[in-house]
């Protein structure tokens, strides 16, 4: 694997960790938005993103800027929850798409 993917792994790992405690967390709950739906989205993105940076695959970049566009709609939209587990899921939602933001440039 190589190194320089460490921390967009990092970060995707604790993303997708955030993310589905978010999507367990809103199960039976009234969302006014698209959560939960965008976290499954993030948590599925992230997973297939980690993979693909282990296999050090040449589609990485193209992968990362999905992945950084996908975790900062889920942010947007979790930042409008008062939520604790929301607001914990935006925080790292953002801290991916950065990292993410980085590979695909």
């Amino acid at each position: 694997m190589n190194s320089i993917y460490q921390n967009c792994i990092d970060a995707c790992q604790k993303c997708f960790v955030d993310c589905q405690n978010c999507l367990v967390q809103m199960t039976g709950k009234e969302s006014m938005n698209d959560c939960p739906n965008c976290c499954l989205q993030c948590v599925d993105v992230c997973l297939t993103t980690i993979k693909l940076m282990i296999s050090d695959s040449p589609s990485i970049s193209k992968q990362a800027a999905l992945c950084a566009e996908i975790c900062e709609w889920c942010a947007e939209q979790c930042q409008q929850h008062d939520h604790e587990h929301c607001k914990k899921c935006a925080e790292s939602c953002l801290e991916c798409a950065k990292e993410c933001r980085k590979l695909a440039a």
